[in-house]
């Protein structure tokens, strides 16, 4: 059997260069090399097109999707984009030829600096291993456990809400994501000076290099935000090593957190990983859950807001099934099919990895059009999402639209929040029980209220949510 730090022998992911010019000479080469092989769009340079992919795509988007049909070219910047919309592409990306594409040489890359070589930034023989490895931690009975520590950490972060008060609920929801991932994911204690508090306070610092604009992230002198997200990732590190140094050697089979069970997991032939695979496993998975549960939490609050009938309804099966206790896991998963309504509705107009990166490796065909090697390719749940074809009335908020029969009638590729094949998203269970506890807890105490005047404002960077936050008046529920 394979020892603690060994790993199968794969060739290690392609190293993605940190150098801003670099990347955009590779670039221009790969569209002259691709040359006549792209299909029409919006192809001119524009700073004004830049700027609003960057700030408010999805008019763009749609737009595009109208005139030209499912796949389209845009210029962003000094590269030309393929988009590819609607129910066929989303399911020709994410399942029937995802032997197309590669995540890393898209704008993924970007992440490495941050994430490593986990799940989302790397491709092939090397990701299948891993995610193989990691299943078992993403199994039922993990979540169930994990669950106990979200029940926890809801409790006393609804209880410290001010009754009366107004709340960002947006920053509210983002510790309380933190605290959970801290223990759930690391096994740290959040309150902790040295470890968990530092570890969430650097992994903020770190994660917020990706909100800011593109051309910041461009800079690398002393005092640049690379240089202070490269500060905190370095102290991040040093805790989530030190932790992994400590659990092999004395472990304890009682720690159920996933950075103890990937320390000790093993695959079917008894591979294992190595230290480094371990932390960007966990870096990636604190970056792919804290962000998306933060953003789906706000935004359901935000809807409910807007319709009290649905609010009512969901109120009405929640006391109906819970009676005021904390739910179970087997109550989120199976007893309440409304919940499960209302969040597939709020997935679908928000859903937080709202686009799909990814970079052809061979020539292919779609719609028509042949697509070159080397060409960058995105789907974009968000706007497939709002196809009035697919879904009519696609700004309106329908819960009824997902129930069981209607959902199951919908194209192949329509609905696609956690993206799809074998790349869907591993943690798509712990997020949606994540998401299901918090709201349920919070609803079956208080009322939340827009303020009079507040408009919301998306933001796409890095995955969609409330700009500026999201305040709130937290009310008794009556």
């Amino acid at each position: 059997m394979a020892s603690a730090n060994t790993t199968v022998p794969l060739e290690r992911p392609k190293e993605m260069s940190a150098n801003p010019a670099r990347r955009v000479a590779e670039d221009l080469a790969a569209e002259w090399r691709g040359r006549g092989g792209f299909p029409p769009g919006f192809t001119d340079f524009s700073l004004a097109r830049t700027h609003q992919a960057a700030h408010d795509p999805l008019p763009m988007l749609l737009a595009a999707y109208e005139e030209f049909g499912p796949i389209f070219s845009l210029r962003l910047l000094h590269t030309r984009v393929i988009f590819v919309l609607g129910p066929e592409a989303n399911h020709f990306v994410t399942v029937a030829h995802p032997e197309n594409f590669h995540w890393r040489e898209s704008s993924f890359g970007d992440l490495i600096p941050l994430l490593g070589d986990g799940l989302l930034t790397v491709d092939d023989a090397f990701h299948d291993r891993a995610r193989a490895i990691m299943m078992p931690a993403f199994h039922r009975e993990q979540v169930a456990i994990a669950t106990e520590v979200m029940t926890a950490e809801a409790e006393a972060a609804i209880a410290a809400l001010p009754v009366g008060g107004v709340v960002d609920v947006y920053g509210w929801m983002r510790s309380l994501a933190m605290r959970i991932a801290m223990r759930a994911l690391l096994g740290l204690d959040p309150d902790e000076a040295g470890k968990g508090a530092a570890a969430a306070e650097h992994f903020e610092r770190a994660l917020g290099f990706y909100g800011i604009d593109f051309a910041l992230r461009l800079l690398r002198g002393p005092g640049s935000p690379w240089r202070k997200m490269n500060t905190s990732r370095a102290v991040l590190d040093e805790i989530v090593f030190a932790e992994i140094a400590r659990r092999r050697a004395q472990p304890d089979p009682e720690r159920r957190d996933i950075l103890s069970l990937l320390v000790n997991v093993r695959g079917e032939d008894g591979d294992a990983f190595s230290d480094r695979e371990i932390r960007d496993q966990v870096i990636t998975l604190m970056f792919a859950g804290h962000d998306t549960s933060t953003s789906t939490v706000t935004f359901m609050l935000h809807e409910l807001a807007r319709h009290p009938d649905v609010l009512a309804k969901l109120c009405a099966e929640q006391d109906q099934v819970l009676g005021g206790k904390p739910p179970t896991i087997d109550q989120l998963e199976r007893e309440m099919p409304y919940l499960d309504m209302v969040l597939d509705e709020v997935l679908r107009l928000y859903p937080p990895a709202w686009i799909g990166p990814r970079r052809a490796i061979r020539d292919f065909e779609f719609g028509g059009y042949s697509v070159p090697r080397g060409a960058y390719v995105n789907y974009c749940s968000w706007a497939s999402h709002r196809i009035p074809e697919i879904f009519p009335e696609p700004e309106a908020f329908i819960p009824e639209r997902f129930t069981r029969e209607r959902k199951a009638a919908l194209p192949r590729g329509a609905y696609v929040p956690f993206g799809g094949g074998q790349r869907v998203c591993i943690g798509k269970r712990f997020g949606q029980i994540e998401v299901k506890l918090v709201a349920s807890m919070l609803l079956q105490r208080l009322r939340l209220d827009a303020l009079p005047g507040r408009t919301m404002t998306i933001r796409q960077m890095p995955t969609l949510s409330p700009k500026g936050g999201l305040r709130m008046r937290i009310l008794p529920r009556t």
